[in-house]
């Protein structure tokens, strides 16, 4: 009896508690055992409000540039002989290199000039081009001597950005990709995803 006397009475407890009645206003004096039983107002203690936000993201496009996203091969234009070159898309490069045969310094008029041939992919042929002479550079091979290559300007079209650029000459005979394209192209021009090859749409 006393155990159901003890449930009851912490039973009516927890009730008057979690209505946030007072215990003064239930036990009240006889007299005044008829008025009614008032409880504080609820007030608000915090409101929670859940918004969803969707987020686009661009699926061809990343950063605050809005730059291209390219894959680590991609089909480029070389000017002014408009030669389109499955090009090797290469981060850790520089700069670019293409792939020349024939290549020899002239002088003329007191500018130097640097002639040269490439080989068009579409049908294997030379294609004779004459380049105003840059600079020269030597380029650390991993196997063998370091190596000299004339430094050019060519004109290289990469999706919807042309630019003008410095390009080394040299031999890739060895290499399955004659064009590769180094940093100074990539600079905020195109992020490179190496898991994708030819995400650009074909040049006209």
């Amino acid at each position: 009896m006393y155990k159901k006397s003890k449930q009851f009475s912490l039973a009516f407890t927890l009730v008057f508690v979690m209505t946030g009645c007072s215990f003064l206003s239930v036990f009240k004096p006889a007299e005044v055992i008829n008025e009614p039983l008032i409880c504080p107002e609820a007030k608000t203690i915090e409101k929670v409000i859940e918004k969803i936000v969707r987020v686009t993201v661009p699926a061809k496009t990343g950063g605050k540039l809005d730059l291209a996203i390219i894959g680590e091969v991609e089909t480029v234009q070389v000017e002014p002989s408009r030669l389109r070159y499955a090009a090797r898309i290469d981060t850790g490069a520089e700069s670019s290199s293409i792939h020349a045969e024939n290549i020899q310094l002239l002088e003329r008029d007191g500018e130097r000039f640097v002639v040269f041939s490439l080989r068009d992919p579409a049908t294997d042929g030379l294609v004779n081009l004459e380049r105003k002479f840059q600079r020269r550079v030597i380029i650390k091979q991993k196997v063998g001597k370091p190596e000299r290559r004339y430094v050019v300007k060519l004109w290289l079209t990469l999706g919807k950005v042309k630019e003008l650029v410095e390009v080394t000459l040299t031999n890739r005979s060895d290499f399955k990709y004659k064009l590769l394209i180094g940093r100074n192209l990539l600079i905020d021009t195109a992020i490179v995803d190496v898991s994708r090859k030819n995400t650009l749409k074909p040049l006209k």
